[in-house]
């Protein structure tokens, strides 16, 4: 896979996380076919403009922290996004065992063939 297919292969599956839950920079990885390449995942958010519609307010750590500095305008913003969807936000964490986004089988599987049906 070539640079410009990881990064699609990311995007497209960050585009894929519901509206009030959250996934872990690994998960998206593994999801993705890059194994162990969370710092991959963390690089091509990172290069979302700001008006991007990819919903990269919904990728954290695996311990559910928020990895922008709390007093930033993104870290604010990310915090603001989340709660907006009502993911309860505590000192710049997020409970993942509330909020983790569980992937079924047939999405794995089929993908967005599964999700036009």
């Amino acid at each position: 896979m070539n640079r410009e297919q990881r990064e699609r292969a990311i995007i497209d599956w960050v585009r894929r996380i519901p509206a009030g839950k959250v996934a872990s920079y690994g998960q998206i990885a593994e999801l993705a076919g890059l194994g162990r390449g969370a710092r991959q995942v963390g690089r091509v958010l990172s290069t979302l403009g700001g008006h991007s519609d990819v919903p990269w307010h919904r990728v954290l750590n695996s311990r559910g922290e928020i990895r922008l500095a709390l007093d930033s305008d993104a870290g604010r913003r990310q915090r603001r996004r989340l709660r907006a969807e009502g993911v309860v936000v505590n000192r710049g964490r997020v409970r993942m065992a509330d909020y983790a986004w569980q992937v079924s089988l047939d999405e794995r599987l089929w993908g967005d063939f599964f999700r036009a049906e």
